[in-house]
């Protein structure tokens, strides 16, 4: 048993004098191509070609003179720095048909406020206060 216990004991002094011993790390510098997924580029022409199949967008293009068929046959042979340009600018680009919208929401908030007291906009509200 005094062997046993001498094994134990030498091997706890050993590892913890081990656990002290700095370890190395190895770093480099790793390229944005291998952290970044390489379908991006495809990912952001599928975008663009969605963009392109809405309706709205193919009475423009067909309103400007440009056929939707050419239209997608010069995306794809736009390089993937073009496509990805493009796809940015869809995503920026303020949704042209969504007046009614902010309309309808302004008109909701405003009714609210009447109802809650706050403002007098509307003749046809009673105030709760």
């Amino acid at each position: 048993m005094t062997n046993f216990k001498r094994f134990i004991a030498t091997l706890l002094v050993v590892t913890t004098a081990l656990t002290g011993l700095p370890l190395t790390a190895q770093a480099g510098i790793v390229p944005t191509d291998a952290v970044l997924p390489q379908n991006t580029a495809a990912a952001h022409r599928e975008h663009v070609n969605s963009f392109l199949a809405r309706d709205d967008v193919r009475q423009a293009l067909q309103a400007q003179g440009v056929s939707p068929q050419a239209a997608v046959e010069r995306v794809q042979a736009m390089s993937d720095s073009e496509v990805e340009q493009l796809a940015g600018r869809i995503d920026q680009a303020p949704a042209g048909g969504d007046v009614l919208g902010v309309l309808f929401t302004v008109f909701i908030v405003l009714l609210v406020t009447d109802i809650m007291g706050l403002t007098k906009v509307f003749p046809f509200t009673r105030s709760v206060r």
